[in-house]
């Protein structure tokens, strides 16, 4: 098929979005379809393509379109009237404005929902979509999400984001991996992601002073984010805490297994690159990503995330309790059989999460 999708995230950046609409483009890329991504102008930063596909990980180029104009207000509609003329086959949104002109104009539509719909008229389009006749489903990223919104279980299909499985097969031990990364020779706690409020940068800084033999490194983050990390970091004198700052995303897996533990450590309210909270209703990358590379987790007790992890595959404490995570922690750095055990049980159940495989179920009945 030709699939047409439409993201208003910006590409190249760091955010999480832009990297999910990548690899969502990508799975669709691998099943043999052929694939074009619009995006709002203008293009940020020009970028090779062996740059981009490093940038984000990838294994296969994606076609990619950059829709001028002087509002962004207007680019759901424009990516949609270029999609019609691309002779699209099906049309993959994320925004619901695009969905809702795509099934006018007689189109396939499948719309991804993320949080629920903010603003004036996010609810209006939602109704909007529900209401129109034709071809069409309703991605929700989580059952949470599904059951806030009261979706139809007739086009309705949860799905959680992925990880691309095939780049965490053979992943070195945590000691050679720290090697590879240049990171500190010791039993190492690690998280990756942004450093928005409520990653649990807070907990992350209160456990590094628990632990002064543990490394603790923090992957991701914002220039300013991290400077002010770690100037967090200096006046509490830890010398056992790394700042990694960005890190393409073709690396990733291996500094995640240079991890002994990977944390998740949200609190009960976490933000977005927009700024919204997300703690009810999300379904974090890194939680995949940490699955797949076979390492002992310990996270929040979030109930969304209980939709894919359960205690065989992590350990769980409540949100921004400092004593819990340390108790927990310390159990789990001295106990290298159960850190195996969640490890291995938590990387045999995460192929039914890859992208491809997510990619296949959203298809079911339009191929």
């Amino acid at each position: 098929m030709k699939i047409v999708c439409v993201s208003s995230s910006q590409i190249p950046s760091d955010t999480a979005n832009s990297i999910q609409a990548m690899k969502v483009c990508q799975a669709f890329v691998q099943l043999g379809h052929q694939v074009t991504l619009l995006v709002p102008h203008p293009q940020p930063e020009r970028m090779k393509t062996a740059t981009l596909l490093r940038h984000y990980g990838l294994q296969h180029a994606i076609e990619i379109e950059w829709i001028a104009g002087h509002s962004r207000r207007l680019f759901p509609w424009k990516a949609v009237w270029r999609a019609r003329r691309l002779g699209a086959d099906l049309l993959y949104s994320w925004p619901l404005q695009s969905a809702v002109l795509g099934l006018l104009m007689g189109m396939p539509s499948l719309v991804e929902l993320h949080d629920l719909p903010t603003g004036r008229f996010g609810p209006l389009w939602l109704k909007l979509f529900r209401l129109l006749p034709g071809r069409k489903r309703l991605l929700p990223i989580t059952d949470a999400l599904r059951r806030a919104l009261n979706l139809p279980e007739t086009y309705t299909l949860v799905a959680p984001d992925g990880v691309d499985v095939e780049r965490y097969i053979s992943l070195p031990d945590p000691e050679s991996a720290r090697r590879q990364t240049g990171l500190p020779s010791a039993q190492t706690v690690l998280c990756t992601g942004h450093l928005y409020a409520g990653r649990g940068a807070d907990l992350f800084l209160a456990l590094a002073g628990k632990f002064p033999t543990v490394s603790f490194v923090w992957v991701g983050g914002r220039p300013a984010d991290v400077n002010t990390w770690k100037s967090c970091a200096a006046k509490m004198n830890l010398t056992n805490v790394t700042f990694t700052g960005f890190v393409p995303n073709e690396r990733i897996p291996l500094y995640q297994a240079s991890a002994d533990v990977l944390l998740m450590p949200y609190e009960q309210t976490v933000a977005t690159s927009s700024g919204g909270n997300t703690a009810l209703v999300c379904s974090p990358m890194k939680m995949f990503e940490y699955m797949a590379a076979g390492r002992a987790i310990l996270t929040s007790d979030l109930p969304v995330l209980r939709e894919v992890l359960d205690k065989t595959m992590a350990v769980f404490c409540p949100p921004e309790d400092v004593g819990a995570w340390e108790s927990a922690l310390n159990q789990l750095l001295g106990d290298s059989k159960r850190r195996q055990a969640l490890g291995q049980r938590a990387r045999s159940t995460v192929d039914s999460y890859s992208w491809v495989r997510r990619a296949q179920r959203i298809l079911e009945g339009y191929v």
